[in-house]
């Protein structure tokens, strides 16, 4: 069960990581091409989101990593249900089903990890 914690965390520190920088790097209107949620947010508020992303994927893997506060993995992993909770309001708002699934697999996986590493399988 640890390899599989250890996978799943890779897996979403490695997707929050990409989405968070893409948020960070990209301008509100080229995100608008492929992301049109964003018209609904302020800019602000998208690079908050994106810094949540990158500061939650390196909170999955650097803790237990180098040994230093490895409580932080499962409070990242809970951040990060927490904003797929609200990506999933936000789509719902907006009637974007698709884009739901995602959330809810991605969500699924962060509570996961956090419960795997808050409870039987802590560091």
């Amino acid at each position: 069960m640890n390899v599989a914690l250890w996978i799943v965390a890779a897996v979403l520190a490695a997707m929050f990581a990409m989405a968070g920088v893409v948020k960070i790097v990209r301008t509100k209107d080229e995100l608008a091409e492929k992301l049109p949620w964003v018209d609904d947010v302020p800019t602000g508020t998208l690079l908050l989101i994106g810094v949540a992303e990158l500061l939650g994927a390196v909170g999955l893997i650097l803790p237990p990593w180098t040994g230093i506060a490895p409580i932080l993995t499962p409070i990242a992993a809970v951040g990060l249900a927490v904003i797929m909770v609200l990506a999933i309001v936000v789509h719902a708002r907006r009637k974007d089903h698709s884009a739901i699934v995602v959330n809810l697999v991605l969500l699924a996986a962060a509570v996961f990890v956090a419960w795997g590493r808050f409870g039987p399988y802590s560091y």
